[in-house]
C-alpha cells in the first residue's frame, strides 16, 4: 500500500502515526519543534487522510503498511512514535519488526483491549451525508447534536474536504472503520516474543488510557519500557500540552 507522507527536518529518522480519525496533518507542529534534530515521516495510516483505503484493517496490516513504507524510503531502522491508535500500530511493528526499531515512543496507549468509547462519535459522523452538505458549518451544525465539546468537532472536521465539483467528502474511510471497529481498531496487541528495545510510554495525567494497574502486562511486551506522565494533558496529548511533550520526546531520542 502506498501511504501518503511528508518529511521534514534533518537527522535520523523518526517516523510518526497519528490516532483514529486522524492524519499526519494533527503532528505537523510538534515535527517543526524537532526538524532540527530529526528528519521527520509524518504518515496517513490506511483509509486516513490521503492514504489509500481499503475494507481491511487491522494492527498486524498496519504494521505491515509501516514495514513496506520503509522500505520504499530506504529506511532500514527508524525510531518509531504512535499516538491512540498509531501507538499500537508502532508497537505491532516493533514486536514483528524488531530489528527495524531504533527507539520505541508510544503516546497514551496500552496494549490491552479496550471497551470503547467512539459510539457517539460513529453515530455523529454516521447521520452527515456529505454529498448533500453545502458548507462545513452545515456539517458543524450536524455535529453539534451529538458532540458538545468544541475542539473534537473541529479535530473530525478537518477531515473534510471539498472536491473541485463542489461536493464534500470525508478524507477518512467511515465505512471501513466503523466495521472493523469492535473486532479490530480495539483489539489488544499480543505476541510470542518480547521487543527489548528502548522504549517510552507517554501517559497524559487525565486521560485514563494507560493505568497503574496496566503496567506490568505492559512490560510482559516491552521490558525496557519507561512510563512518563505529562501533567495537565488528556489523551489528545500533543494537542493539551506539546512542549513537554517535545521535552521528554527529545531526552528520550537525542
Amino acid at each position: 500500500m502506498q501511504l501518503n507522507y511528508k518529511i521534514i527536518g534533518q537527522g535520523k529518522p523518526l517516523i510518526i502515526l497519528h490516532g483514529l480519525f486522524g492524519m499526519l496533518d494533527n503532528w505537523q507542529s510538534i515535527a517543526k519543534s524537532l526538524e532540527t534534530d530529526f528528519t521527520l515521516y509524518l504518515v496517513d495510516q490506511r483509509n486516513h487522510g490521503k492514504s489509500p483505503h481499503s475494507n481491511e484493517h487491522s494492527y498486524k496490516l498496519m504494521a505491515a503498511d509501516l514495514k513496506e513504507f520503509m522500505m520504499q524510503q530506504g529506511i532500514s531502522q527508524s525510531n518509531i512514535m504512535g499516538h491512540s491508535m498509531g501507538g499500537k500500530t508502532a508497537m505491532q511493528f516493533a514486536l514483528d519488526d524488531p530489528e527495524m526499531v531504533d527507539k520505541l515512543i508510544v503516546v497514551d496507549m496500552g496494549i490491552k483491549r479496550y471497551s470503547g468509547g467512539h459510539d457517539t462519535i460513529f453515530d455523529a459522523l454516521q447521520s452527515i451525508k456529505p454529498a448533500l452538505i453545502h458548507s462545513r458549518s452545515d456539517a458543524e451544525k450536524q455535529l453539534s447534536l451529538f458532540i458538545q465539546n468544541n475542539s473534537i468537532r473541529q479535530f473530525l472536521l478537518k477531515n473534510l474536504s471539498r472536491s473541485a465539483d463542489g461536493n464534500y467528502n470525508w478524507k477518512f474511510n467511515l465505512s471501513a472503520l466503523s466495521i472493523n471497529y469492535e473486532n479490530n481498531i480495539l483489539d489488544g496487541i499480543t505476541a510470542e516474543i518480547q521487543f527489548e528495545g528502548d522504549t517510552l510510554f507517554l501517559r497524559g495525567s487525565k486521560s485514563d488510557y494507560i493505568l497503574n494497574t496496566d503496567w506490568d502486562s505492559i512490560q510482559t511486551l516491552f521490558p525496557a519500557a519507561k512510563l512518563k506522565t505529562v501533567e495537565d494533558a488528556g489523551h489528545w496529548v500533543h494537542a493539551d500540552q506539546p512542549e513537554q511533550l517535545i521535552s521528554y520526546i527529545k531526552s528520550f531520542l537525542i
